[in-house]
C-alpha cells in the first residue's frame, strides 16, 4: 500500500493533567541530574565544560503543572497516524507529539508486533522539568536536562511533502517554540514506501544573535522482562546513579552483573554509553528470541544511554504508579547530541543543528545476542542492521530530507501554542518550514503583545488576576520592555520575576515592592517570601506567605458549601515588610490563646474563576505549610491547613503536609494514623524522599518518646519495629 497520512482518535484511560500552577517558578530545580565540582574535575575536559554550560536554573518562563491527580476515566484523545505495508505509527500531538506506538506490521501467518513499550493508560507524574510527564512511547526531550516541559502540551502539526512526494509521499511535521531556551523546532516523521523503517528528521534552529544552549534527547520507552538485553556499540559508559554520581564503568558486566540487562539491578541508574568516534551511532532492545526495536541515527546524534528502573522495591513501585496493575515493565533506550545528559552543547547565533534518526524492527540470532562474548553480540546485531537498513541509507535519507525540511505546511493537522506567534513578531524571524501563525494568540499572549505594540503591559483586571497574574516572560527583550513600561502592579511584578530569572535579586525584590505599593496582592508577597526564603530570612517569609493566603481566602470567592472559619494564626507580633501583619510567635504556647488574625480587603472583588482559585489555594496553601513549619510555627501551619477547602484537605500532598505538621505539634500518634489510614502524593517528584523521611521520623518519635533524644540505637529499632509500608516505598537509591 502507498504511505497514508491520517487523522484518527484515541480513546486511553486518562487522568486529566489540569491546571497549571498560577505562582512563578522562582526556586532552583530540584533536578536529579547534577554532579558536584568534585565529580566534575574527573571527567574528560569536554564533558565537563559541556556539564557546566548555562545549566538551567529555573524552568521560567514555564509554568509548573501540578494540578493533576489519579482518578481516570476514558478520554478521547487527538492522534494522526503513518501507515504502509510494514509499519503503522500513531502520534500524539496534544501531548508533546509523542510517538504512542510503533507497529510492525504482520506477514504471512505472523501477529502485529508492538515494537514500543505502550501504556494503556494515561497517569501524569512529577518527572518532568515542569512536572507533568507520563510514561510509554518516544518522546521528543528538548530545552534541558529532563523531560520537556512539552512533555502534557500541544505542538502544532501539519501534513507536508516528503522526499518522496513524487510518488506521494507525505511527512507529518511536529513544531514549536521551546520556550526555556527560546528555540523553534521541528521533527519531521514519515514512512518511505515498503519501508519497515520510520525515519524522522530533527532540526532545532537559533534566529538569535548570541549563541543559545542546546539539549536533545530522544526516549524511547521499550518493553522489558528478564530476556531484555539492550545493545550498543560501546565498551564503556558512564554510570549516573540517584546518589548524584558520574563513573566510568566497563560494558557489559560491572559491580558482579551483566548490566546490559536491565533487570540486573536494584536500583534506578543511567548508562550512558561511550561510542567511540567513527562508530555507527545505534542502540537496541531485543527480547529473548533476538528480536525486538532499534534505533539508529546519522552522526550528530552522538550519544546513546539505557534507563533502567531496577529490580528493587523502589523501581517497581514506580513502574506500578505510571501505569495500571497487570502492565508489563519497560526500561529506556535513548540517542543524543551529547555523550550525556547533564551536558549541553552551544549553537551559534544563526545557525542549526539537523539530523535523522531511523526506528525500525530488527531479529538476530539469539545465541549470539546472549551469548557471553560481548563483542560477538554486538556484532551481529549492527550486521543485522546494516542488512536492514545501511549506514549509507540513513545518510541517503538524511540528505534527500535536507530540502524539504523548509517545505511550508500543506494541510494542518493539529494546533500548538500561542507562543510561537508572539516570539517571532517581536523578533521578525523569518523560519521557512515552521509557520507560527498569528491566528494562534491567545489569552495568555494578548498582555505581551500589548506591551510589545503600545510599550505598556495591560494592569491586572478584576477577578481573573484574583486567582492568576499571569503567565510572565523572562527573555532580555521582554525584561527591556517591562522596564521602560508604566509602573503598575502587574508590570512591576512581572519586571521582578524577569529580573530574578536574570539574576538581579535585588532589583527583583524592589520591583515586587513597588508592586505592592500600587496594590495589595498574593502574587508579589509570594515572590517576596521566595526571596527572603533565599537570603535566609524564613520567619519573615512565613509571614508574607500568611498573609498571601489570607488575602486569597478573603476574596469571598470560596463556595459556600466548601466554606471555613476565619484563619487564625497563633501568634499576635507584626512581621516587618508590606503587607505583613500576621503572627510571628512560636506557637499557642507561646503566645496565649490564639489571635484572629485581621483580613484586609481583597485587591479585586470581582469572582474569579474557581478551577483557578482552587489552584491558587493549593499552591500558596502548600508554600505557607511548608513555610510555617519551617519558621517553628506548627499551629499556624495547621491553621492554615484547616482554613483550606476540604477538596484541598483530601489531596494526598496535603495528607502528608498534615502528618507533618501534626508530627511537629507533637502528636506523632495522631501522624502515624494518617499514613495508616492511607494517602497518594499525586505529584510526588522523581527522586523525593518525603514519604519515607516523614514515616522514620514519626516512628522515631513513637519509639524514643516526645522528649527522649535519638540514638542510632533507637533509630535501627524505629526501622525494624515500623517498616516502610510498600505503598510509601518511592526511594530510587541504596539507603
Amino acid at each position: 500500500m502507498a504511505t497514508s497520512v491520517r487523522r484518527t482518535t484515541l480513546t486511553l484511560p486518562t487522568a486529566p493533567v489540569g491546571p497549571d500552577n498560577p505562582l512563578p517558578a522562582l526556586r532552583p530545580l530540584d533536578e536529579v541530574h547534577r554532579v558536584d565540582d568534585r565529580v566534575r574535575a574527573t571527567l574528560p575536559s569536554d564533558m565537563a565544560r559541556q556539564v557546566a554550560h548555562a545549566p538551567l536554573r529555573s524552568v521560567l518562563p514555564v509554568r509548573l503543572r501540578d494540578g493533576y491527580g489519579r482518578d481516570r476515566a476514558p478520554a478521547t484523545l487527538d492522534a494522526i497516524v503513518l501507515e504502509n505495508d510494514r509499519l503503522r505509527a500513531t502520534v500524539l500531538p496534544g501531548l508533546g507529539g509523542r510517538v504512542h506506538s510503533l507497529i510492525h506490521k504482520a506477514t504471512g501467518d505472523s501477529a502485529d508486533t508492538e515494537l514500543l513499550y505502550r501504556n494503556p493508560v494515561l497517569q501524569p507524574a512529577d518527572f518532568a522539568l515542569n512536572g507533568a510527564w507520563f510514561s510509554g512511547g518516544i518522546e521528543w526531550n528538548i530545552g534541558a536536562t529532563g523531560h520537556t516541559t512539552l512533555s502534557c502540551a500541544p505542538l502544532h502539526a501539519a501534513r507536508v511533502p516528503a522526499p518522496d512526494a513524487a510518488d506521494g509521499g507525505a511527512m507529518v511535521r511536529l513544531w514549536e517554540w521551546e520556550r526555556l531556551r527560546d528555540l523553534p523546532f521541528q521533527v519531521d516523521l514519515w514512512l518511505p514506501a515498503d519501508s519497515a523503517f520510520l525515519y524522522v528528521g530533527v532540526r532545532i534552529r537559533n534566529p538569535h544573535h548570541l549563541p543559545a544552549p542546546v539539549y536533545w534527547w530522544s526516549n524511547i520507552a521499550v518493553p522489558e522482562d528478564e530476556h531484555t538485553r539492550v545493545l550498543a556499540p560501546a565498551d564503556d559508559a558512564w554510570h549516573f546513579g540517584y546518589a548524584r554520581t558520574l563513573s566510568r564503568v566497563p560494558v557489559p558486566e560491572w559491580d558482579g552483573a551483566d548490566r546490559t540487562y536491565p533487570l540486573r539491578g536494584a536500583y534506578p541508574a543511567d548508562y550512558f554509553y561511550e561510542v567511540p568516534d567513527g562508530a555507527r551511532r545505534w542502540i537496541a532492545s531485543l527480547d529473548g528470541d533476538g528480536s525486538g526495536l532499534v534505533q539508529t541515527s546519522t552522526d550528530l546524534l552522538r550519544g546513546r544511554k539505557l534507563f533502567v528502573w531496577g529490580a528493587g522495591p523502589g523501581g517497581r513501585r514506580w513502574q506500578q504508579w505510571l501505569t495500571e496493575p497487570g502492565t508489563g515493565g519497560y526500561a529506556e533506550i535513548q540517542a543524543g547530541l551529547a555523550r550525556t545528559q547533564l551536558e549541553h552543547i552551544p549553537l551559534e547565533a544563526g545557525e542549526e543543528f539537523a539530523w535523522l534518526e531511523a526506528y525500525g524492527p530488527l531479529t538476530a540470532d539469539p545465541a549470539a545476542v546472549h551469548g557471553t562474548d560481548w563483542a560477538a553480540a554486538r556484532r551481529e546485531t549492527e550486521t543485522r542492521l546494516e542488512a536492514a537498513l545501511s549506514r549509507a541509507a540513513v545518510d541517503a535519507a538524511y540528505a534527500a530530507w535536507r530540502p524539504y525540511a523548509d517545505a511550508e505546511p500543506a494541510e494542518q493537522l493539529a494546533t500548538g501554542s500561542g507562543w510561537g506567534a508572539l516570539e517571532a513578531e517581536r523578533g521578525g524571524f523569518q523560519l521557512p518550514g515552521t509557520p507560527f501563525d498569528p491566528g494562534t494568540l491567545g489569552e495568555d499572549q494578548e498582555p505581551w503583545r500589548r506591551l510589545l505594540r503600545t510599550g505598556a503591559l495591560p494592569d491586572w483586571e478584576p477577578g481573573p488576576s484574583q486567582a492568576d497574574p499571569g503567565a510572565s516572560l523572562v527573555a532580555p527583550a521582554w525584561r527591556d520592555l517591562l522596564e521602560a513600561a508604566p509602573s503598575t502592579a502587574g508590570a512591576e511584578y512581572h519586571l521582578g520575576v524577569a529580573q530574578w530569572h536574570a539574576g538581579d535579586r535585588a532589583q527583583a525584590e524592589r520591583s515586587w515592592e513597588r508592586s505592592l505599593r500600587c496594590a495589595e496582592t498574593p502574587w508579589a508577597l509570594r515572590c517576596l517570601a521566595v526571596a527572603d526564603t533565599a537570603s535566609g530570612h524564613p520567619a519573615r517569609a512565613a509571614d508574607r506567605l500568611l498573609r498571601a493566603v489570607q488575602l486569597l481566602l478573603a476574596s469571598g470567592t470560596v463556595p459556600p458549601q466548601e466554606a471555613d472559619p476565619v484563619l487564625e494564626a497563633a501568634g499576635a507580633g507584626q512581621g516587618p515588610g508590606p503587607g505583613v501583619g500576621v503572627g510571628t510567635g512560636q506557637g499557642a504556647e507561646a503566645a496565649g490563646a490564639p489571635t484572629a488574625v485581621s483580613l484586609a480587603a481583597p485587591p479585586v472583588a470581582a469572582a474569579a474563576d474557581p478551577v483557578a482559585l482552587e489552584a491558587a489555594e493549593a499552591a500558596l496553601g502548600r508554600e505557607a505549610i511548608v513555610a510555617l513549619l519551617a519558621a517553628d510555627r506548627a499551629d499556624d501551619a495547621r491553621a492554615v491547613l484547616d482554613a483550606l477547602r476540604p477538596a484541598i484537605r483530601a489531596r494526598g500532598r496535603f495528607r502528608l503536609l498534615r502528618a507533618q505538621v501534626l508530627l511537629a505539634q507533637g502528636d506523632a500518634l495522631a501522624a502515624r494514623a494518617v499514613f495508616d489510614e492511607g494517602f497518594e502524593v499525586c505529584d510526588l517528584r522523581e527522586g523525593d524522599e518525603a514519604l519515607s523521611d516523614t514515616w522514620y521520623a514519626i516512628v522515631e518519635r513513637l519509639v524514643t518518646g516526645t522528649d527522649e533524644p535519638l540514638t542510632e540505637e533507637a533509630r535501627a529499632r524505629a526501622r525494624t519495629e515500623h517498616p516502610l509500608p510498600g505503598r510509601y516505598e518511592f526511594r530510587m537509591r541504596p539507603t
